[in-house]
Formats: structure tokens, sequence, C-alpha cells
């Protein structure tokens, strides 16, 4: 039987998320023995501290053991850190060499959404791809430089390191694990039971975009300002350039520097942002947003608004719109 450590880290935590993994391939193991199979993992639940205090001592979760005591295990879940990652990650650095020794050992580590920060302290990140919450972009690119973060993907899968995106999105990284672990039909059924819509890849159309200003690039800022008020108009991004008093080389050199996208990428995601709000909360036609956001070419809209959102702009509004939510 294979052994699976889920991190109960001190400081701040995600309950959720090591309820839920415990949950789920506790079930998986469920299923094994109802059809006469042996389970796949023994499941516990490990930290330093013999206890820990979560949501301001609503809860308390006791560990089945402690992290530091065990020799070795096939699987590390690191819960999510909820948005309190830094003082956490300052009070875990005995779990993060843990981590690092045991994935030596050739332990796989799964990290969930802010856990990642956890993950990306113990160096194993460095020149991999990951994901965590769209949210906390910006803090995980300035912490960590070295790992190539892929904000929009729901899971990504690199050298026995596991790594999701954001909030409930954990479920999908755990059916994927099942499904690696035991088997298909064990992930269908899991996914049944607990009603998560497998097969899901990214956390596109969850992203609510809120510029990136978290820099001290002055003429860059006044640029996205201007874009955010103006999201109907259909400006050059040359002349955009000379309104801020950057050539057009610097200009672009500069915003990707700032932002990390380029000006016309910057550009597309306010406007998209204007559209998917209008999608949500009015009746208005799929052309009438097009034209309110500056474009005139449907098929052009449509496939921006597939590549920013991960869906069209009809299924989008058929997944968002107040009435259908309503409903």
């Amino acid at each position: 039987m294979k052994h699976l450590t889920i991190l109960v880290p001190d400081g701040h935590n995600n309950l959720s998320s090591m309820v839920g993994s415990w949950k789920i391939f506790t079930r998986a193991n469920q299923y094994w023995v109802k059809q006469g199979r042996e389970p796949v993992f023994e499941v516990q639940l490990a930290g330093l501290s013999e206890a820990v205090e979560l949501y301001d001592g609503l809860f308390t979760i006791k560990p089945h053991t402690a992290a530091l005591k065990i020799k070795h295990t096939d699987l590390i879940i690191i819960p999510s850190l909820n948005h309190c990652f830094e003082e956490t990650m300052a009070l875990n650095q005995e779990l993060a060499d843990w981590i690092k020794w045991q994935y030596n050992q050739g332990a796989a580590v799964a990290s969930i959404c802010t856990g990642a920060f956890l993950l990306a302290a113990t160096g194993l990140l460095d020149g991999k791809t990951c994901s965590t919450n769209w949210a906390v972009k910006d803090a995980f690119i300035s912490m960590f430089p070295e790992v190539t973060l892929l904000p929009d993907r729901l899971i990504t899968d690199e050298h026995n390191i596991y790594t999701n995106g954001g909030a409930f999105s954990f479920l999908n990284l755990i059916i994927y694990l099942i499904e690696k672990y035991y088997d298909r039909p064990t992930a269908i059924y899991c996914a049944k039971v607990f009603q998560i819509d497998i097969g899901r890849s990214s956390q596109s159309p969850f992203i609510i975009f809120t510029g990136q200003k978290d820099h001290d690039d002055e003429a860059v800022k006044k640029a996205q300002d201007m874009m955010e008020a103006n999201p109907g108009e259909r400006i050059a991004i040359g002349k955009l350039a000379t309104q801020v008093a950057v050539s057009r080389r610097n200009f672009d050199r500069r915003f990707i520097k700032a932002t990390g996208n380029t000006p016309l990428e910057y550009w597309q995601r306010v406007k998209i942002e204007v559209a998917k709000k209008a999608f949500e909360n009015t009746v208005k036609t799929i052309s009438e947003v097009m034209y309110e956001v500056g474009y005139s070419d449907e098929k052009a809209f449509r496939e921006i608004f597939r590549k920013i959102t991960g869906l069209s702009p009809l299924d989008y509004r058929g997944r968002y719109h107040k009435n259908v939510m309503a409903g």
C-alpha cells in the first residue's frame, strides 16, 4: 500500500482543501475494497503541531501524525494557505525542507491553490511550470521569478509535481490524481459521487481582470488608465504611446516589463472584461456588446473572447447571465 500525506501546515490554511482531499481519497479506497481490491493509499494528515486552529479558532484540526516522523511517503498534498501565504511560509520552513527531502526520495508533490507558495519556497518549482489562484498571480511572479506561472491553467503536471488553480478547483486536481493512482472508472465514480465536473482544464472563465498596476512606471499607468476609461475606443497602440510621450519601441518594452502583457494583450483584456460584465448583467446581443467594446468583426471578437475566457460569448452568457443564475 502506498502512503499519502495531506499536510496541515502551521498558520492560515484552508480547511476544505484538507478535508476534501481526505474524503475523496478515502472514498476511492472504499470503492476499491468493495471490488475486492486492496486500498491504494494509507491516508494520513500530518503537520508540525499536534493541533492547528483555523479561522480564528472556529475549527481545530488534529493531524494523525507529525510530518517529520514520516520517513517515507509516496504522495504529498499541500493545502491552500488562503491569502496569508507569506506568514504561513515563514512558520513552515521545516515542512518545506521535509517536502524537498521527500521529493528527492521519490515522493510526488501536489499543491492546492496558494499552497503553490509553500511548494515554490522549496525550490522544487524552479525552471518548471505552475498554476495557483489567479488572484495572487502578481505576488507569486514577484516572489518566484524563476518559476513559469500559467495563471489560466487548472492543473499542471511536470516531473511528479502537480499544481492547480484557485479555490474549489482543487476538486479537479484530486480527481486527476485519483485517475493517475487508481484508474479512470474510479475517477469517474468519485466525480459522480461528489458531483465534480470532470475534465476541466482551465480557470480562465473565472478570472476577473482588475488590471496590473503594482509597478512604478507612471507612463504605463497613464496608458492603462486611458485604456480602461475608454473600452469602446479603437485607439492605435502607436497613438497611445505618443499620448504618454514614449516611443513605440520603448512603450512596448516598458509595458511588458510593468504588466506582463503587451499593450495589445492588455487592451484586449480590458475590452473583454467589459464584455463579460455586459453578458452577465444585460440582455444586449453579442453584436451590440461587440460594438460597445470597439470590435466590428464578429469572428475576431469571438476568437479573442474565447482565447481569454475559454468560452464563446454565447456559452459565457448561458453560464453567467443573472437570469440564468437566478433560475
